[in-house]
């Protein structure tokens, strides 16, 4: 994250972005992640950065600023910030803590942390809460479950309304069982790579989330395996990736 993106993003993506906002409603959330491919060998440099970014961010109370992190398995670092509307976007969000820290102080901290990889990515993905499944409340950061099983199901463009239709199916299948199993669904948006949804499940480690699937499998039966089989079949790729939440490197202002 360069000093350069002290405003965000350039002119062009605020003009293709509006299209993507102005269909955002109360049953739809845009949060704009930023991606980082760490280095293996650059992983304990780059989250001691961060933590010092945090922490100047705290010492300031820096306002323009709101953002979750989660690490993947596979070194993705993904920075997670919710966007409300056009003002959020232009804001130079960093603008306030470099005139705090100093400018320079503030540039080398960025300088420091681009050493760390060579592929960082910018997109837009969309919680979906009238898909999602939370019966108790839709939260991004259950309490005591920062272990995350991120599920990408990639479909085709004209494929879109057959795989939306057996989406819509399986959480009306999740309700009518009374399934103990929490998710969290987003849709791809604005420079992703493709289309798809991504299930985001919560649990307190793997072998908690191991047993959660192992419970709902049996509660749900035969009817789930199907639907579920069906589901897959209509899909061009499927991937998952394990991850954790990193409550130390995110930030909210006081």
């Amino acid at each position: 994250m360069r000093t350069q993106k002290l405003t965000f993003l350039s002119t062009l993506i605020l003009i293709l972005f509006m299209g993507v906002l102005k269909a955002q409603n109360g049953s739809s959330q845009a949060y704009w992640v930023h991606e980082d491919v760490v280095k293996p060998s650059m992983i304990g440099q780059y989250e001691s950065i961060c933590k010092e970014l945090t922490d100047n961010m705290k010492k300031y109370n820096i306002q323009e600023f709101n953002v979750i992190v989660s690490n993947t398995a596979d070194n993705r670092y993904l920075w997670v910030s919710p966007i409300n509307g056009m003002a959020d976007i232009e804001k130079p969000i960093f603008k306030t803590l470099s005139e705090k820290m100093g400018e320079e102080k503030m540039g080398d901290l960025f300088d420091r942390m681009d050493k760390c990889y060579d592929i960082e990515q910018n997109y837009v993905i969309h919680l979906d809460k009238e898909l999602s499944y939370m019966p108790g409340g839709i939260t991004q950061t259950p309490e005591g479950q920062e272990y995350r099983k991120f599920h990408y199901y990639h479909y085709t463009p004209s494929n879109r309304a057959e795989v939306n239709k057996k989406v819509k199916a399986i959480k009306n299948l999740f309700e009518s069982k009374g399934s103990k199993l929490d998710y969290r669904l987003y849709r791809s948006g604005f420079g992703t790579r493709g289309a798809f949804y991504m299930v985001a499940i919560a649990a307190k480690d793997e072998a908690d989330y191991a047993g959660k699937i192992a419970a709902n499998n049996e509660l749900m039966g035969e009817e789930w395996q199907n639907a579920y089989s069906d589901f897959i079949s209509s899909l061009e790729k499927y991937e998952a990736f394990e991850g954790r939440m990193r409550p130390d490197m995110g930030y909210a202002p006081k």
